[in-house]
């Protein structure tokens, strides 16, 4: 039925755009008239693909979300809707499979992994020597628990881009690792060298104020440094609300409590976990820290720590390490194990860390 309505739509919007032209063109040979409407009905044709990938990207851009404190997450509804529209313009242009790409990662966002793994076995079936199709699928059949597929598609990347599959392997062993480690609400000994504490932001409340979940990751930063009055201090959360940001927020806060400014850097522009990694992984850079601790929520600080050292991988330093802290969002015996939806999180959001764009078709361009 869809194909139907897209058929007709683009039939009536070649039908008006020939008459049109050939209105604008009717002086001119009848050779070049002939030639611009065949123009037209490629141009109408990207018009209706064009029109399909903007409706995406409003869905997608939709300010909805669901939120706690581990996790914000796109309105299912909408993602379907994103979804539905690429598979659209995928039918219309089939040789344009970052569309199908992109249609999968979106189902990944509504926590259908199984849905995903279809469409990226149909990116496959275009291009079956695909590095990217090969890494998503050795992740997601990981994640489902079908460790034979898994396991076939990294044998295929270990002869297509032996550096990829060994990426991908530090990927599983780095996940695997932090999640085996137990949360903890208490900072362990001070640590050697030169160290850092990263505060996660949290989304601000309408009216820009700071939500009690960032007020009590803050309580604990402000304990932490105190007690390692030498540690730089990265306060990351940019998404603004009413004309403010979590990090100045976060920093003003402990300005007033009595920690230096000069400790502190913010960064006021990260929108989520991944550029929360990417942006503050300069700064423990640039100060070559040695040990950062990451503060957040219960439930979000594996996912931290794993897009934390991922980001160092490019960035170093090369021997940087890390631990968490846990501000007890949920009572930590029901955290001990993750959640499905959790340890999705902590993929994905891996994989867009070390550079899987997970929408690749404009507009929905976006790690």
């Amino acid at each position: 039925m869809k194909k139907k309505i897209l058929a007709l739509t683009l039939g009536s919007l070649l039908t008006l755009s020939s008459t049109s032209l050939f209105a604008a063109n009717q002086t001119e040979a009848q050779q070049s008239i002939q030639a611009t409407v065949e123009y037209s009905q490629f141009t109408t044709k990207r018009q209706v693909v064009d029109q399909l990938l903007i409706d995406a990207a409003t869905a997608f851009k939709s300010p909805a979300r669901i939120s706690h404190a581990g996790f914000t997450a796109k309105m299912p509804s909408n993602m379907e809707i994103v979804t539905n529209r690429l598979l659209e313009a995928y039918d219309l242009e089939p040789y344009r499979t970052d569309l199908l790409i992109s249609a999968a990662n979106a189902q990944i966002y509504n926590k259908n992994a199984d849905r995903a793994i279809e469409l990226f076995e149909k990116v496959l079936s275009v291009a079956p020597e695909d590095v990217d199709a090969h890494s998503y699928l050795a992740v997601w059949q990981h994640f489902t628990g079908n460790d034979t597929e898994s396991a076939k598609h990294m044998k295929v990347l270990e002869s297509l881009n032996p550096g990829r599959a060994a990426d991908m392997q530090r990927i599983f062993d780095t996940v695997n690792r932090i999640v085996e480690t137990p949360l903890k609400t208490t900072f362990d000994k001070a640590q050697d060298g030169n160290t850092a504490i990263i505060t996660l932001g949290y989304a601000l409340n309408p009216d820009g104020s700071m939500h009690d979940i960032l007020i009590q990751r803050l309580e604990m930063t402000l304990a932490f440094a105190k007690e390692q009055p030498k540690s730089l201090i990265v306060l990351t959360g940019g998404v603004p609300k009413n004309h403010k940001t979590e990090g100045k927020l976060m920093a003003d806060w402990l300005v007033e409590k009595g920690i230096d400014r000069s400790r502190i850097i913010e960064d006021n522009y990260a929108r989520s976990t991944v550029e929360n990694a990417l942006y503050s992984s300069y700064a423990l850079a640039r100060h070559d820290i040695d040990h950062a601790t990451i503060i957040s929520s219960a439930s979000h600080v594996r996912r931290g720590q794993t897009l934390f050292e991922i980001a160092s991988w490019q960035t170093g330093p090369k021997d940087i390490t890390f631990d968490t802290v846990s501000a007890a969002d949920k009572p930590l015996d029901e955290l001990k194990v993750p959640t499905d939806g959790e340890l999705l999180g902590i993929y994905r959001d891996a994989l867009r860390t070390y550079g899987m764009w997970s929408y690749r078709s404009y507009p929905l361009e976006q790690r």
